[in-house]
């Protein structure tokens, strides 16, 4: 790693610029926060300019430190920081602050500014992101490091505040990566004791140094405006590699404030155009000028970037060098590295099947996963605690471990909302599709991690059994009613709720071969009968998320309208309704999907002149809205009140999910 030396007097200015530039960026928006990039701008100076290795010309480059902005509220910092070191942002796109379609929101979005290696804000979720980023290096470490090229040898730096320590996604997260042992990961705390509602004396005055060193970690403290204090406390977290390092680093919040420092009223108000010009005046800044970048800073980070491009094109001269010595391993890691799904994979996973029989969706999927994971070398995952449940464990594969990373198994314990957080940061770090499993019920503690994940477009799967009312004697504390639909509403979200062997293959395959998103598949617990399907049906008609899947004649009457376990419940009450009337059943995996086919299409399968009938074993909100047409020739079957602890073919005669009885209020309903 290049380290260099500095003039004090030069980092105070490049920090001064910090300060100024990222004051004036929220003033001139009107909206901001400028007290967090002011108070950690001294080390922040001396990270970025003496130990962060990247590439502006390559911010993708494999090899860089990742750097991740937890406390994304000031987030005028990083742009500042990303400005001055070459990256493509310009003076004019930190002008632009807050500003409507400007690459520079209010807080950092992954994919619209080169740089920001997460989508940071909602607090505790950066750090906990940077936990699946260190895996993801430790992993692809264990599998292509060679003794004479280490392809991976980077470290993640991470800023946070009191806040993101408070949220309880950190300490679910903090605490596997002191398990696993996860040296390069280094934590910058800024311990400024201000929130934005006044002093942390009011809710928050635990030890952090004694919780994390409860957690495995390595830790210290120190004057976060000392350089000399903060170059140590770096130099000696560098030379940690058996723990992560969290440094908590004593700062006065908007520092340089002569008015506002050290007050929470610096945290989320722009300092006032009074009090930024007599920041101005405290801080003897050299110019009146908005926006002034004095040369000397220029000079500096320009100097920086030239001694890092040397030391990136010695790594690229060595990639080249390993990849001619080992083509073998260099194309395995290219495949993981893009991600790569075979072609083939739906055919692949179709032929895996077992022959029809009753048979769970969750042990459908248990054995499909162990044919992706040979497939696909970008997928890695595991389950909150859960595996022998929800079936997701890689057989004859070793588990990721401080003693060996090189497994597909990920321990995440009972911590779903690190789980997810760790899955997220896995697929920021490039090279992988995450997985990770538990029962539908508990994706509540999921859900920010979730949005989060389809806001940011990464890829990843979030598997969860055990779907529905029908998991049966565990009772309504476990029992997801209005999850589904619930999950539906997450834009970008596709939610797969497969029926039957076919489904759960073709959808298991789109689901790796996605990129712009996450996809959510809920598998049952219970058996269920494999379907019937028409002569001339063809498996990739379940890509469009909704399909016929049987009709007793064409132009039907009656469209019966499923997901998941209720498509084979659909098709029995079809054919008792077909001695009468024209029926047909129509499955929809994925109700994303199905809208996205356009209403020619839609029509197609759900003829508006029909009577519908959805069913669905959760609640019946937006399903008439979805089949559309007249209120009376709609009836929605479903369960709107939580459910209870009975066996699952008992849950189906009290709820009204049983042949009979759908029968019946189909009948009834419509006057047949």
């Amino acid at each position: 790693m290049t380290t260099v030396d500095i003039d004090p007097k030069l980092l105070t200015l490049a920090a001064n610029t910090i300060r100024i530039i990222s004051a004036e960026g929220v003033e001139k928006a009107n909206s901001g926060h400028p007290g967090m990039p002011m108070g950690v701008a001294d080390y922040g100076a001396l990270l970025w300019l003496k130990y962060l290795r990247f590439n502006p010309k390559d911010p993708q480059w494999i090899n860089r430190d990742r750097f991740v902005l937890s406390n994304g509220h000031g987030s005028m910092f990083l742009y500042t920081m990303l400005h001055l070191s070459g990256y493509d942002l310009s003076l004019d796109d930190i002008k632009s602050f807050r500003q409507w379609e400007s690459r520079t929101p209010g807080h950092p979005e992954f994919h619209m500014t080169p740089g920001v290696e997460a989508t940071t804000g909602p607090l505790g979720q950066g750090i906990s992101n940077a936990v699946g980023m260190s895996i993801g290096s430790r992993v692809l470490g264990s599998r292509y490091n060679a003794p004479e090229f280490p392809l991976v040898d980077h470290r993640i730096f991470v800023f946070c505040g009191d806040g993101c320590l408070m949220e309880g996604v950190s300490g679910e997260a903090s605490s596997l990566a002191g398990h696993l042992g996860l040296g390069n990961i280094i934590v910058l705390y800024d311990d400024n004791h201000i929130s934005i509602a006044g002093s942390t004396k009011l809710a928050f005055t635990e030890s952090v140094i004694e919780r994390y060193k409860a957690y495995g970690w390595h830790t210290q403290s120190a004057d976060g405006h000392d350089f000399t204090a903060i170059d140590n406390a770096i130099q000696v977290a560098l030379s940690e590699t058996s723990r992560p390092s969290l440094i908590a680093l004593r700062t006065i919040i908007g520092k340089g404030s002569p008015n506002k420092a050290g007050s929470h009223d610096v945290h989320g108000s722009p300092l006032g155009k009074e009090e930024l010009e007599a920041t101005k005046k405290n801080l003897n800044w050299p110019s009146s000028e908005p926006f002034f970048i004095p040369e000397e800073v220029r000079a500096l980070f320009a100097s920086r970037v030239e001694a890092l491009t040397a030391e990136y094109d010695t790594w690229q001269k060595g990639f080249r060098a390993w990849k001619e010595k080992d083509p073998e391993r260099a194309a395995a890691f290219e495949a993981q590295w893009k991600r790569m799904v075979p072609a083939d994979l739906r055919e692949k996973l179709v032929a895996s099947l077992p022959k029809p029989a009753p048979v769970s969706t969750r042990k459908l999927s248990g054995d499909l996963l162990q044919v992706c994971s040979k497939e696909v070398p970008a997928l890695i995952g595991g389950s909150a605690d859960l595996e022998p449940s929800t079936l997701t464990l890689i057989k004859g594969s070793t588990d990721v471990q401080k003693e060996a990373f090189s497994g597909l198994n990920m321990r995440f314990g009972v911590r779903e909302h690190g789980m997810g957080a760790i899955m997220n940061g896995l697929s920021y770090y490039g090279g992988f599709i995450p997985y990770g499993s538990t029962f539908l019920c508990f994706s509540d503690y999921m859900r920010p991690t979730i949005r989060l994940a389809a806001l940011s477009s990464i890829p990843g799967l979030f598997i969860f059994t055990h779907e529905s009312v029908f998991l049966g004697e565990d009772g309504p504390t476990h029992q997801p009613i209005e999850h589904l639909q619930s999950l539906r509403l997450i834009p970008n979200l596709w939610v797969v709720r497969p029926a039957d062997g076919l489904e759960c293959a073709v959808c298991y395959a789109m689901a790796l071969a996605r990129r712009d998103g996450p996809v959510l598949l809920a598998f049952t617990r219970q058996n269920l009968d494999p379907l019937e399907r028409r002569a001339d049906f063809s498996a990739s008609e379940i890509e469009k998320g909704g399909y016929v899947v049987w009709e007793s004649a064409p132009n039907p009457e009656l469209v019966l309208i499923a997901t998941g376990s209720e498509v084979s419940l659909a098709q029995s009450a079809a054919r008792e309704l077909s001695a009468t009337k024209r029926v047909r059943v129509v499955s929809i995996p994925c109700t994303e999907l199905f809208e996205k086919q356009g209403a020619a299409y839609r029509k197609q399968i759900i003829p508006e002149g029909a009577k519908k009938v959805t069913i669905e074993a959760g609640v019946t909100t937006g399903w008439r809205e979805f089949v559309g047409g007249r209120p009376e020739d709609v009836l929605t079957i479903g369960i709107d009140r939580y459910g209870a602890s009975a066996p699952a073919k008992v849950i189906a005669e009290k709820f009204g999910l049983t042949t009979q009885t759908v029968v019946a209020n189909i009948r009834s309903t419509f006057s047949w």
